[in-house]
């Protein structure tokens, strides 16, 4: 395949990205900017019209349940742990000031 991917190409394309590129990281980006063009130059050659396209190899499935309540504690259960509590709720240090 001829490479389509030019120094000069990666300069502008980093110019246009408002990025600043070194010579080194030109020289790194062509060649694995050219490797990507020609990976998907070779997909584009093999993909059909009678392949399906696909986001995702394997079929997802949902993995959600029905939203269905379960037993619930009382108030006593959900406060038994808590390090303070005062009128069935939790107690804790306030965090906004006055004038709130």
């Amino acid at each position: 395949m001829v490479s389509e991917i030019t120094p000069d190409l990666v300069r502008h394309l980093g110019v246009l990205a408002r990025i600043q590129l070194s010579d080194e990281e030109v020289e790194r980006l062509t060649g694995q900017l050219d490797a990507i063009v020609d990976n998907i130059a070779k997909v584009s050659e093999v993909a059909t019209p009678d392949v399906a396209a696909t986001s995702h190899p394997i079929p997802l499935e949902n993995v959600f349940r029905p939203d269905v309540p379960g037993d619930l504690l009382t108030p006593a259960q959900v406060l038994q742990n808590a390090p303070d509590a005062a009128d069935g709720r939790f107690r804790v240090t306030a965090i906004l000031g006055e004038e709130q």
